[in-house]
């Protein structure tokens, strides 16, 4: 899988990144990965869903992993965060 079929959540509004994970798809991608972390998490959930309730039907979960990320602030402080990667296939 190349790096093009991934699709990191962030801050925007979850149809941005429906709009991302489906134009993937479009382009003949097997597969698409939607990663986020920390308060992301709920939305990658969300743009997963949406892509499989009301977009693309055929999309299935292939697999869901979860971990936890050690990131630097900019203040030098190491948090520890919350990672999420779900991996759509159609």
């Amino acid at each position: 899988m190349t790096e093009d079929n991934v699709v990191y959540v962030g801050n925007k509004p979850a149809m941005n990144y429906v709009l991302a994970v489906s134009t993937q798809f479009t382009r003949n991608a097997k597969e698409v990965v939607i990663k986020a972390r920390g308060r992301a998490i709920s939305r990658a959930v969300d743009v997963a869903e949406i892509v499989r309730n009301r977009f693309i039907p055929e999309a299935k979960v292939k697999d869901i992993k979860i971990g936890t990320e050690e990131v630097t602030t900019e203040d030098g402080k190491t948090v520890r965060l919350s990672s999420i990667e779900i991996v759509l296939e159609k």
